[in-house]
């Protein structure tokens, strides 16, 4: 093949076209490739958006229909919880006046006292089915979070919750700013009291001669980089299985011999209704692995005090 010729010569019926150097030649095909190269590069990221929207998409369905069950069991477990409550209102009556009458009686009275616990127990079953299955109305306003976890562990503290006394208490949260977030103060705490309980019982089943509770709050940005308030409870109990990780917000879930399962799924329940989201992970600790579990509340909207 001989050199190229100097020129070419495109003839065509447009006015004013002459001949093309092979310079020219070079800068079409130089700007078609840099097109070429610019629309692909567009189609990847478009391929990218689209399979992360399909993803968002799959769990936003997947949400939906948690939430359209939920509401199915949430009218059923509230059918029957009113259908429970005014016969166990009638055994807890006639168990007091029982008491009453058998306080010369020793042993009977031990007995009916017995069946008034039990009563209690059943009551606080119907309680806990009843608020799971209520529609939440927000009434929220800004409040401290160090308030809301005192608050919470007052409570649990008034409950008398198994294997309190051998925990020792962190407040992380007093070392640092104040955090001051927009919720619904009683619902907060309801949410709050449900986890810090969940964390004692966890490390009272661990059976451990002692344990540690760390409770931290602290201001951060989202993803979608909003402010974020988080409320962290950690604790040094046994940690929990991937597979508990993944049911443990499901009503009526429990690990336990006792307990109704709907703790935590109240507190699923009351984050959502906030926009918030609840986090949970299995702590880290050097070569010994997991050894406790951290549960993390996020409430959207946040303001530090410096």
């Amino acid at each position: 093949m001989g050199a190229l010729p100097a020129q070419i010569e495109i003839r065509g019926s447009l006015p004013g076209v002459g001949a093309m150097t092979p310079a020219d030649l070079a800068e079409l095909i130089g700007a078609f490739n840099d097109v070429t190269s610019r629309l692909s590069a567009t189609h990847e990221q478009l391929q990218q958006e689209v399979s992360r929207l399909r993803a968002e998409l799959s769990d936003a369905n997947a949400e939906l229909e948690r939430s359209r069950r939920l509401a199915a069991l949430g009218e059923m477990a509230a059918g029957i919880a009113h259908e429970v409550r005014n016969p166990l209102g009638g055994i807890r009556l006639y168990a007091r006046l029982l008491e009453q009458d058998l306080e010369d009686r020793p042993e009977q009275l031990g007995i009916v006292r017995k069946l008034s616990g039990a009563a209690r127990g059943l009551d606080q079953i119907v309680t806990d089915m009843l608020t799971f299955a209520r529609e939440f109305r927000l009434s929220s306003g800004p409040g401290l979070a160090s308030d809301l976890i005192e608050q919470s562990v007052a409570a649990c503290q008034h409950d008398g919750v198994p294997g309190r006394d051998r925990v020792t208490l962190v407040r992380a949260y007093a070392e640092g700013p104040a955090v001051e977030l927009v919720a619904d103060q009683g619902l907060a705490v309801q949410a709050l009291t449900n986890v810090v309980r969940n964390a004692y019982e966890a490390m009272a089943d661990d059976k451990a001669p002692s344990g540690r509770l760390v409770i931290d709050a602290r201001a951060t940005i989202g993803e979608d980089g909003r402010p974020e308030a988080v409320i962290s409870i950690e604790d040094s109990g046994p940690g929990v299985s991937d597979e508990t990780i993944a049911r443990m917000f499901n009503p009526f879930f429990t690990t336990r011999a006792t307990g109704t399962g709907l703790g935590l799924a109240i507190v699923h329940r009351i984050m959502d209704a906030h926009g918030g989201r609840v986090r949970v992970r299995n702590n880290t600790r050097g070569a010994d692995g997991p050894r406790g579990a951290t549960v993390e509340l996020v409430f959207p909207g946040v303001r530090v005090d410096v």
